[in-house]
């Protein structure tokens, strides 16, 4: 018997969305992960993109537990000296939580090109409202 490896000819992708109100952000990122990485599909191959594609909506409801909201911050260079900057998540969410969310979740991808290719496959919303109906996605509900 062979070992099954996809490839391009023999994998079927699927669209979900999921409804991200209420859910904790870390458990919401680790599951998306595994979608878009393949991991919920017995053709699995490590060093190819089966993942599916996910819609994120509400992505301004996610929840953080403890102090995160004002412990925890994001931050960035600049590229010259002296220019670390800083925003607490709180603010973060406040003004882009689609970043937020699609941050925690590409972090927990592979870095390189392949982690790349997966990254593109997520589409994140702050609102309840998405532009792809056309792909008749299915509801995927995750554990909370």
């Amino acid at each position: 018997m062979k070992t099954f490896m996809a490839n391009a000819q023999n994998v079927e992708r699927k669209w979900y969305v999921v409804d991200a109100a209420g859910m904790t952000l870390g458990r919401l990122a680790s599951q998306v992960a595994a979608i878009l990485r393949g991991k919920n599909k017995p053709t699995f191959t490590p060093h190819f993109d089966a993942g599916d594609f996910v819609i994120i909506v509400n992505a301004s409801k996610v929840e953080m537990t403890g102090k995160k909201l004002d412990q925890k911050y994001y931050y960035h260079h600049s590229g010259y000296p002296g220019g670390l900057k800083s925003i607490s998540y709180r603010k973060l969410m406040a003004e882009k939580p689609e970043f937020a969310v699609k941050h925690a979740i590409v972090g927990m991808l592979p870095k390189g090109p392949l982690g790349r290719q997966m990254a593109r496959k997520l589409r994140v919303y702050a609102g309840p409202e998405h532009e792809h109906a056309a792909q008749q996605p299915e509801v995927l509900e995750l554990i909370k």
